[in-house]
């Protein structure tokens, strides 16, 4: 949790109140816009996907890694919740 929010996201909204509190004036969002761009900030939105992402590994992973993943899982059985005396009725 940042500054009370779920999220990191810093909309015009939420920077309005630390000026408030901090220098006692009240902006509009359009203002705290005005302010914030005249200070050099720009808007920024976060890349739908990573630059690092290399898209020809992600599909070798999903065509040969995860079914041998995947095939791996073991059957229900019945088991125990105890870690102390695992077979343990």
């Amino acid at each position: 949790m940042v500054r009370g929010w779920a999220d990191q996201r810093w909309t015009l909204a939420r920077i309005k109140r630390p000026i408030a509190r901090r220098f006692y004036v009240s902006y509009t969002v359009e203002g705290a816009w005005r302010l914030l761009k005249r200070h050099g900030w720009s808007w920024q939105q976060p890349a739908l996907r990573a630059i690092e992402r290399d898209d020809d590994a992600v599909e070798v992973r999903k065509k040969e890694t995860w079914p041998r993943v995947r095939a791996s899982r073991r059957s229900a059985a019945r088991g125990s919740s105890s870690r102390t005396r695992p077979d343990s009725r």
